[in-house]
């Protein structure tokens, strides 16, 4: 065992049992008992015991080399809620194809659930030359025990050269316990994926250091290389109802399949505009919108557009917007017709997550504000005056037009 107790010296004082920040010592009989369960080996009880009672062993671990030759194939882990395919993972699969067509190999979608075959045909017009399809009443609804054993078994037995999967919050869980499993490298939050030309391996750039700049990573000595994207970031190709593809179905034992939770409910948050995510056009408030109170002129404005209401990190922060609305480098990565910026500066981290919006149209009093610099149209000015002005006048415009 890495830690012991050397029980002739143990006095069951109980110091180590102050000292350890996990709640993983106890006395029984006089003497101390270490739950390896909890214990994570951070040496913290060491030198708290005054009789060198506890003892830990550290040893070096190195991971062996893989044989990259086995290796091949770009995979997309397609996500679906409710029997349906998210859009994170059609742009991914765009993305896939782009990849693919570098390394002279296929795309293969990996999907996950129950009852989904009727999905099969759209991955495949989106971009899947392969399919490898586990059903089972257990994969119905995301949970990380059963997705990860699954996953992690699939790419042991057909050895993926690229693994993709969508920056949601689904993504998020499952690739690190699956990275973790396999003993893979990942990069997450992904901007950017290309392949080097010359090395044959995946470049994958996402912001760094608080998105003051932009990093490139690689992981050239293990496989599969493994990225999670954002949603909106890459655009999907055009569906193409004559491609043809291959379907792999899969089987797994019912332990595979067990897990240690258990799943009550799904509760869908009620959205009182449109979906952020799939909107076309986005009013979006920042801290200039100073309290709570004046969201109401945005909604307004966007109930009146037809839009979604957005806000800055700052804004969220402050309680004015749920976290769920939050667009930035730590919420979410919108590409919309049209966003309309409210009282946001436009720091680096809130620009991350909307320049790719096909025009970005700037209200702010301070003309030297950042967000100038990438809008397509840009307002100085008192928003409080300007926002109002505008939903009156798209109100009677859009009602001419009916």
């Amino acid at each position: 065992m890495p830690i012991q107790i050397i029980l002739e010296k143990c006095t069951g004082c109980s110091l180590c049992i102050k000292a350890c920040p996990f709640v993983a010592i106890q006395v029984s009989d006089k003497k101390a008992v270490i739950d390896l369960d909890k214990c994570n080996l951070c040496g913290a009880c060491v030198p708290a015991c005054k009789f060198t009672a506890i003892v830990l062993e550290k040893t070096e671990s190195v991971c062996q080399k893989l044989d990259l030759k086995g290796y091949k194939g770009v995979w997309v882990f397609i996500e679906q809620k409710k029997g349906k395919v998210q859009s994170v993972s059609y742009e991914l699969l765009g993305k896939a194809q782009e990849l693919a067509k570098k390394l002279s190999t296929e795309v293969s979608a990996v999907f996950l659930g129950n009852e989904i075959e009727d999905q099969i045909e759209e991955l495949i017009s989106r971009g899947a030359d392969n399919i490898y399809l586990v059903q089972a009443a257990e994969l119905a609804n995301f949970q990380d025990e059963p997705y990860t054993k699954v996953l992690t078994s699939l790419i042991k037995k057909y050895k993926p050269e690229i693994l993709l999967c969508g920056a949601t919050s689904i993504g998020r869980s499952l690739i690190s316990r699956v990275a973790i499993k396999i003993k893979t490298g990942l990069t997450a939050d992904c901007t950017g994926l290309d392949i080097d030309p010359k090395r044959n391996i995946l470049l994958q750039t996402r912001p760094a250091f608080g998105g003051n700049i932009m990093a490139t990573i690689i992981s050239p000595d293990y496989r599969p290389q493994m990225a999670t994207v954002r949603h909106k970031v890459m655009q999907p190709i055009e569906p193409d109802k004559k491609r043809k593809g291959r379907v792999i179905k899969e089987n797994f034992d019912y332990s595979v399949y067990a897990s240690r939770t258990k799943l009550l409910d799904i509760v869908d948050e009620v959205e009182a505009l449109v979906n952020l995510a799939e909107a076309d056009i986005i009013v979006s408030g920042g801290r200039g919108m100073g309290n709570v109170e004046n969201f109401k002129i945005l909604e307004e404005l966007a109930h009146v557009l037809g839009a979604a209401v957005g806000a800055s990190r700052a804004a969220v922060d402050s309680g004015w917007m749920p976290y769920s609305h939050q667009v930035g480098q730590t919420g979410r990565t919108v590409a919309p017709k049209i966003y309309i910026a409210c009282g946001i500066s436009g720091q680096i981290q809130h620009l991350v997550g909307m320049s790719s919006s096909k025009i970005i149209v700037a209200i702010n009093k301070d003309p030297d504000a950042p967000i100038f610099k990438v809008a397509t149209y840009g307002i100085v000015g008192d928003l409080f005056q300007i926002i109002p002005a505008l939903t009156k006048r798209f109100k009677s415009t859009l009602k001419a037009s009916v």
